[in-house]
């Protein structure tokens, strides 16, 4: 190989390889900005938030390759025209495309690998990210609801709470619960709580609240059309329980990694041909 081609490659290596790793530095940035909140200051240990990390580092490799490769392209030749590199290497007589031949097939085999990587390695990275959020999720099941906004995750349902407990992430303080499921013309059940506690029932299928010290406000139509006056019953209770479906999560019911391998990002070209 000659001078040329090799001063052109270490010309791009090493823009290449920072400009890697600064983009996976930003694209890991957004992953933590987005599941800070469910992750830090849950109980977890510091690896489990590390395999997390990696798993979704995994993923950026797609996105991150093209930016590195686009961005250390303009620093190279950007670089080689400023100190004129490339008009010493025409005056050679040598032409650029000549020149350009080991980055052009650098770039091929930067690509091959990462069609190969997407294709081989990326679903199993995928597999084993998505089941160890699933696990997260059953653990702190509180995850679900945070502090100071309505949740409208669970169908059917609009919870908010106050703040949620020190001793234990899943003892919620302050809580209101919209009941739609059985709403009669539009009108919800409302339930207001002073405190209350998440559990997960044996089969993971059922998530129960348990209140305490709270009001149930129910609202209903008048019975004939003759008496169209609504109707408001108040009912005060000392401890009562709300079962909320848990399984319309999706529907990965078992942490088992293979209970996974049917979902689109963790297939591979030949799982995803009809």
């Amino acid at each position: 190989m000659k001078k040329i081609h090799l001063l052109l490659i270490k010309a791009f290596i090493r823009p290449f390889i920072v400009t890697f790793f600064i983009v996976m530095f930003i694209l890991l940035m957004f992953f933590l900005f987005k599941y800070i909140d469910d992750l830090i200051g849950k109980g977890f240990e510091w690896y489990t938030i590390a395999e997390v990390m990696v798993y979704a580092s995994a993923s950026n490799v797609a996105m991150a390759l093209p930016l590195s490769v686009l961005l250390s392209s303009i620093m190279t030749f950007g670089t080689l025209g400023e100190n004129y590199e490339l008009v010493a290497i025409k005056s050679a007589g040598v032409s650029l495309q000549k020149a350009m031949r080991p980055l052009f097939v650098l770039i091929i085999c930067l690509a091959v690998a990462s069609f190969y990587f997407s294709d081989y390695m990326l679903p199993k990275a995928n597999t084993k990210y998505y089941s160890l959020l699933f696990d997260i999720r059953n653990k702190k099941l509180s995850f679900l609801i945070k502090p100071g906004v309505f949740n409208n995750s669970i169908p059917g349902y609009a919870i908010r709470v106050d703040h949620k407990g020190q001793g234990g992430v899943d003892s919620l303080y302050g809580i209101i619960i919209y009941d739609h499921t059985a709403s009669n013309n539009g009108i919800p059940k409302i339930i207001i709580a002073k405190q209350g506690r998440m559990t997960k029932t044996t089969d993971g299928k059922y998530m129960l609240l348990k209140l305490s010290d709270g009001i149930r406000y129910e609202e209903s139509g008048g019975g004939s059309i003759y008496n169209p006056r609504q109707t408001l019953t108040r009912m005060r209770f000392k401890e009562t329980e709300v079962k909320l479906d848990f399984s319309t999560f999706g529907d990965m019911s078992r942490t088992d990694e293979s209970s996974f391998r049917n979902n689109a990002p963790m297939l591979n070209r030949k799982g995803l041909d009809p």
